[in-house]
């Protein structure tokens, strides 16, 4: 089965999953970013993103989501 066919007849519980997936690796990325900066070498140079409020954020949904995703999948 190919992932367009999967995407099309996808019940709302396994797109929630896919977005709450999403998610937590947006919230990974943003941690090692988050890590990055704060190892580096100038201390001057600290940067405007805010990593760590991005990775917390996507944390907290993405679990959220994933935990909706898992109880609408055993419900049917």
């Amino acid at each position: 089965m190919s992932f367009e066919h999967f995407l099309t007849f996808a019940s709302e519980a396994e797109t929630v999953g896919l977005w709450g997936g999403g998610l937590l690796a947006l919230a990974l990325v943003a941690g090692f970013f988050e890590r990055r900066r704060l190892k580096r070498n100038a201390i001057d140079q600290v940067g405007w993103m805010p990593w760590f409020a991005i990775s917390f954020v996507c944390l907290i949904i993405g679990a959220g989501l994933i935990a909706l995703a898992i109880k609408g999948m055993a419900a049917g």
